[in-house]
Parts: C-alpha cells; sequence; structure tokens
C-alpha cells in the first residue's frame, strides 16, 4: 500500500477538484499540473492553502495556470 503525507494528499485532492472544475480528463489534468508546476505550487503554499475551501483553491490553481501561460 502507498503511504502519502498530508501534502501528498491534499495535492491529489486539488488535482481532483480542478479535474471537475475544468470539465478536464484526469489525464489533462495532471498535464497542466505538472506543465505549470502547480504541484510545486500547492506545496508551496501549503500551510495557508490547506485551510481553505476546495473551491477557493481551485480558483487560485486556475488564476496561477493562466498567468503562467
Amino acid at each position: 500500500m502507498i503511504s502519502l503525507n498530508k501534502v501528498q494528499q491534499f495535492q491529489i485532492a486539488c488535482l481532483e477538484g480542478y479535474k471537475i472544475f475544468k470539465k478536464k480528463s484526469g489525464k489533462k489534468a495532471l498535464n497542466d499540473f505538472q506543465t505549470y508546476g502547480v504541484f510545486e505550487f500547492i506545496e508551496t503554499g501549503y500551510e495557508v492553502l490547506h485551510t481553505q475551501s476546495i473551491d477557493y483553491v481551485v480558483a487560485e490553481i486556475d488564476d496561477f495556470i493562466k498567468h503562467r501561460k
């Protein structure tokens, strides 16, 4: 069994939330996260981000990606 730490669990929850919000396949959402450095963004901002609603976090991720394009 794979054991994930709390940051990794949160990153996966964010990925799922983003996938649903953008109506993308898991593969396309994962590609966005990898291409634009979203996993690192979440890890760096974890202490603040994990205290917010998933809707807020997904909106922040969407904004982050838009500014990196």
